[in-house]
């Protein structure tokens, strides 16, 4: 019998209560209820009955810690990562990775159903055969902490570095890169950031690798342009990384959370590594957006290739194209690809990654989608299908009528959050459009993450 939810906190900041664990949060939290009021649990799994203390309390839910786990859920497993319960990084490891792929299934049924209103038959979710060292991307904050370099991910719910040597999710190379680059730090004794008073040198690691050819890409996150004792640094690091390419200065002035800034200067090598996926090629750059996952981005892609039923004569419009990895993967089965980004970077790679794969039916166009569509259409180009691959946020409401006025017969709607994916698509569905297709995939293993895609169809548009 479901519990009913009340809005009145019978918890007190302090108090340890006990609770049966019943569901996750959209950020891997577990769920349970005190005379029916919610409580969110870290490193709770559904089927636990845990002893919580209560950290905070707000009007329609507390936060509280595990104090003791009283009955175990069958689901539980032991983390591999020892650093699992202080990094933040992932949330999940203590849960079975088949009970994680259901989970994460009935995240997506959840928000369609309840956010959206929509039914449709979601696919099983597509997980991977070896959910471990699957990240092609690691970009890491440093510290200097009792007299030494401290390179790693956030603790949970702080922003203490925790120091971190190997990280079972990352590429073993990328490891092998912050590991190298925090020892060479170390010896040169190069100044090291400190975000509280905005001093130091050197702000994050960023390592790339690529899965196909094991090339890896250093960037170094410095808050201006003076990196002492560079000469001796990429010496070090290229006598000690043998598949390393490049390795690229970022500058970045800002104080706050921004990681990346505008300003690169390639140090040594070239600033780019090469990665392929379905028999193409794209060339990634340290800013570049690429799915973090390649094994499972090819899984991706060829499902959207597959909803898309392109016959060779489709015009296909794809916004939040990023480095083009969409368009170029369609463009062969496609009449012409035109993709459509706000960040010039990322429109300039998938230019360059078009002519790498001599793709000669594709367009890119650097701009917000909801200005350069309606250029487009004025200019007569009319989409049969539209992608669109939004950040965790979702299209603005500005977008999807921009899309609507399009008027594709169809949209493929590629969404990392099961929240936004509902109610965009359930805006969709207001203005004549049908859900005919939910495909989840597990992208981000032993992350609350979920990558979904979804087919919609207008069969009174043409």
């Amino acid at each position: 019998m479901p519990v009913k939810k009340i809005n009145v906190s019978p918890v007190s900041k302090g108090d340890v209560v006990e609770v049966e664990i019943v569901d996750l949060s959209h950020d891997g939290e577990g769920v349970g209820f005190a005379e029916g009021f919610t409580l969110f649990v870290p490193e709770t799994a559904p089927g636990d009955l845990a002893a919580v203390k209560v950290i905070t309390v707000q009007k329609s839910y507390a936060r509280a810690l595990p104090v003791s786990i009283i009955r175990l859920s069958p689901h539980r497993t032991t983390p591999a990562c020892k650093h699992f319960h202080e990094c933040g990084g992932c949330q999940l490891q203590h849960i079975q990775y088949n009970h994680q792929l259901h989970l994460k299934q009935k995240r997506v049924v959840d928000a369609l159903q309840r956010l959206g209103g929509l039914e449709v038959q979601v696919q099983p979710i597509i997980g991977m055969p070896y959910p471990w060292s699957y990240r092609n991307k690691a970009q890491v904050p440093l510290a200097f902490e009792h007299g030494r370099v401290v390179a790693g991910f956030y603790e949970k719910r702080s922003h203490r570095v925790v120091n971190i040597e190997e990280c079972s999710i990352q590429h073993p190379g990328s490891n092998q890169v912050i590991n190298e680059t925090r020892a060479a730090l170390q010896e040169l004794q190069i100044p090291i950031y400190d975000e509280k008073n905005h001093k130091g040198i050197v702000r994050h690691i960023l390592s790339r690798v690529s899965f196909s050819t094991g090339e890896l890409l250093l960037t170094i996150i410095t808050k201006g342009e003076k990196l002492l004792h560079t000469a001796q640094l990429v010496e070090r690091l290229c006598g000690s990384i043998e598949s390393l390419v490049g390795i690229v200065q970022n500058v970045n002035n800002r104080p706050g959370n921004n990681i990346l800034g505008t300003n690169n200067i390639t140090l040594w090598g070239r600033p780019y590594l090469a990665e392929k996926l379905g028999g193409l090629t794209f060339q990634i750059s340290s800013q570049s957006f690429f799915q973090v996952n390649p094994a499972q981005s090819e899984v991706l892609y060829d499902r959207v290739l597959a909803f898309a039923g392109l016959t060779g004569r489709e015009t296909v419009f794809d916004l939040y194209c990023g480095t083009g990895a969409i368009a170029i993967y369609l463009a062969g089965q496609a009449g012409r690809v035109i993709g459509v980004d706000n960040v010039l970077r990322a429109v300039e790679d998938a230019r360059m990654n078009a002519s790498i794969n001599r793709i000669n039916n594709s367009e890119f166009y650097s701009g917000r989608a909801e200005d350069v569509v309606p250029d487009l259409l004025e200019k007569g180009y009319h989409p049969d299908l539209i992608v669109v691959d939004p950040p965790r946020k979702g299209c603005e409401v500005k977008l999807l009528e921009t899309i609507v006025a399009a008027a594709p017969e169809r949209i493929i709607y590629v969404s990392c959050n099961p929240a936004t994916l509902a109610r965009d698509l359930r805006g969709l569905a207001e203005k004549g459009y049908t859900l005919m297709k939910i495909q989840p995939g597990d992208m981000f293993p032993h992350t609350s993450h979920v990558e979904t895609v979804g087919l919609m169809s207008c069969v009174t548009t043409k």
